[in-house]
């Protein structure tokens, strides 16, 4: 027996196609939705350094007052900035929660020193660190998880306590992609940003046969091999941060002569930036000069329009000094957005300094 054929008039075919159509253009609007969300980039975080935790030298098991007092007063200010406007004169907008706390180094203040009631400072100004950052976010009083390299006040010859403790705290770090063979340095992904930290300054170039005054634990051969591996030639931004500010030291090299016997060696710097050239350098990031500098870096000491993008943040919560600051970054999408927050009463009170610095930043493949 033959099945009927049923056929569709005009309006019951237009209908139809319609509906079709309408629900093709549902899904592929709905897809378009789905690439853009799986496109775009939401990173922020924020940037201290110098934090300078000091011990009372007469009582070394005792934090000195006003140090915990304006350390205490900085983690305060950084959990609550979070879902808080940005004035118009600082750009606009609200703080973003931040994937996490960058720390430059100068965790404390007595790790320079020897002898007398300094080996009980160090530890007494390490526990009080902890006790205020912890690691993951949820083990101290700051609410993100904290990454930190160590400074000139932490350990010159990385032998030190602190440096001892970032190599414990790299086993259980969360999220990193790589560590260095000594425990020190170490990487890790934020969206499509990779991050490097690597301690007080990058070297040695293996081809130098000469100490420094600080001790880079061999930072410039994990930097190499690491973003030979996990950056390569997909373009992707890379974030570095040590301790040393770079421009003083790219000075002419001569590697036959003895090193200068500064903070760090001409050619150590220049092998520093040759290195980075062919990759994509978001930013470099330190502290250690107690100022603000934002700038460009084309391996001389001179300031070019054209260069690796150079964030030189202000001492955290030093001690000595009522006036402090710390950096906020955003990248959304292609632009990263940099803003100050400072305090002139040791974060009794704060304010975004009045501008902004921007800049485009290229995506690559992650």
């Amino acid at each position: 027996m033959t099945e009927p054929t049923h056929l569709l008039d005009r309006r019951q075919f237009l209908t139809s196609t319609a509906a079709a159509s309408a629900g093709l253009m549902s899904y592929s609007l709905s897809h378009a939705e789905d690439i853009a969300a799986a496109n775009a980039v939401d990173v922020a975080f924020f940037l201290v350094s110098d934090t300078h935790f000091l011990a009372n030298k007469e009582q070394p098991n005792v934090l000195d007052e006003k140090s915990i007092v304006t350390c205490r007063s900085l983690v305060d200010t950084l959990n609550k900035l979070p879902g808080t406007a940005i004035p118009s004169e600082a750009g606009g907008g609200v703080v973003a929660q931040p994937r996490g706390v960058i720390h430059g180094g100068d965790l404390i203040d007595s790790g320079d020193k020897n002898g007398g009631p300094h080996p009980r400072m160090v530890e007494t100004e390490w526990a009080g660190f902890i006790d205020e950052y912890g690691l993951t976010g949820k083990d101290g009083r700051l609410k993100y998880p904290v990454y930190e390299v160590h400074g000139n006040h932490d350990s010159p010859p990385g032998t030190g306590l602190p440096v001892q403790k970032i190599i414990e705290r790299n086993k259980t770090r969360p999220g990193l992609k790589n560590v260095s063979d000594n425990g020190v340095h170490y990487s890790w992904d934020w969206g499509p940003v990779h991050f490097v930290n690597l301690g007080i300054v990058v070297g040695s170039d293996p081809q130098l046969k000469r100490p420094g005054r600080y001790n880079p634990l061999e930072s410039y051969s994990f930097l190499k091999t690491d973003l030979e591996r996990n950056v390569g030639s997909s373009g992707r931004p890379v974030v570095i941060t040590h301790h040393v500010d770079v421009a003083r030291y790219s000075k002419p090299c001569d590697e036959q002569a003895k090193a200068a016997g500064g903070e760090w060696d001409f050619c150590d710097v220049r092998a520093y930036h040759r290195l980075l050239k062919p990759y994509n350098i978001m930013a470099i990031l330190y502290g250690h000069t107690h100022v603000r500098q934002v700038y460009r870096w084309n391996g001389t000491p001179d300031r070019v329009e054209d260069g690796i993008p150079v964030f030189n943040v202000d001492n955290g919560s030093h001690f000595s000094s009522n006036d402090q600051a710390f950096f906020y970054f955003h990248l959304k999408d292609d632009t990263l957005t940099l803003r100050e927050v400072q305090t002139k009463d040791r974060w009794q009170s704060f304010a975004f300094t009045p501008q902004v610095w921007s800049q485009k930043v290229k995506r690559g493949q992650s």
